[in-house]
């Protein structure tokens, strides 16, 4: 049996994780003061863990596989396999930004601009790599938190996290430039990844995770219709491929089922009715896999 040391990301990240591997087959769970969730599968121990910290402690082999941001990889520089790419956060399931922020009253217009000046981050590496590029000599230090509130007072600028930028706006800040563009990966540590078992329970995980991101926003359409029908609703359906049509016991009518994008199931499930279709239903899907 393979047995695969998992860490989860602790803090944002959580809940929405904790919901995505439910819908890819994994049920974890934790008391409040817990850092070691329980998980319906003998196959794998879970540990919650700063999503700063997790590319180090697989690097390192202290843990196999986990989900962290493309943003601490780099910040870490950690030597890790990038199994896959989720793209999922903590609101939505958009890349993340690390972005240059002022206050909306600051003479800093550019990157350029930042020379001299002092910024204030918790991604403190990637910042000055960022400034390294651009040619700019800035002091930089890290921030400990409640970073969009120390400018202008104690610093000139921040590099900040940002999802959808309400949190910059609230504080009266404007953003500048983007530094980096994130989105969460599944890793690896190499040697764990050598290692024929434990390399197929974490692709495992990365095709369950991918089919579950793949599903998120989609829905299955079945409905009944007469055959002389089947060629006006099949014009009404987009699909992933061609929707999916079964003979029923009487064999002047038939089944169609097909995935649609749930935004668009109030506009097309009228047009369905007038083209023939009865007993519609919307089932929600848990996975796809291509």
């Amino acid at each position: 049996m393979s047995h695969i040391k998992l860490a989860l990301p602790k803090g944002s990240l959580q809940e929405s994780t904790f919901a995505l591997m439910k819908k890819a087959g994994w049920t974890f769970n934790v008391g409040s003061r817990s850092y070691m969730p329980t998980v319906n599968d003998p196959e794998i121990t879970a540990r919650l863990v700063r999503p700063q910290e997790i590319a180090r402690y697989v690097e390192l082999g202290l843990l196999d596989a986990g989900l962290t941001g493309h943003d601490w990889i780099y910040e870490n520089g950690a030597d890790v396999v990038e199994v896959a790419e989720l793209c999922y956060s903590k609101a939505t399931s958009n890349p993340v930004r690390w972005v240059v922020a002022v206050p909306v009253d600051s003479t800093i217009q550019s990157v350029k601009d930042l020379e001299g000046k002092r910024i204030a981050t918790e991604a403190v590496g990637l910042t000055r790599r960022y400034l390294s590029e651009h040619g700019v000599n800035a002091k930089v230090e890290f921030s400990w938190g409640a970073t969009e509130v120390k400018a202008p007072e104690l610093v000139d600028a921040i590099v900040e996290l940002t999802e959808t930028g309400s949190s910059l706006r609230a504080n009266n800040l404007r953003i500048v430039d983007t530094v980096l563009t994130s989105t969460t990966r599944l890793i690896a540590n190499k040697e764990a990844w050598e290692d024929a078992d434990k390399r197929k329970k974490i692709e495992q995980l990365a095709l369950l995770l991918c089919g579950a991101l793949y599903a998120e926003n989609k829905v299955l359409i079945k409905m009944n219709a007469k055959k002389a029908d089947v060629a006006a609703i099949s014009r009404v359906l987009p699909s992933l491929h061609a929707p999916t049509v079964n003979t029923l016991s009487d064999p002047s009518w038939v089944a169609i089922e097909t995935v649609l994008d749930e935004s668009i199931v109030r506009e097309i499930i009228p047009k369905l009715k007038a083209s023939g279709a009865s007993g519609i239903i919307e089932l929600a899907i848990n996975k796809i896999v291509p």
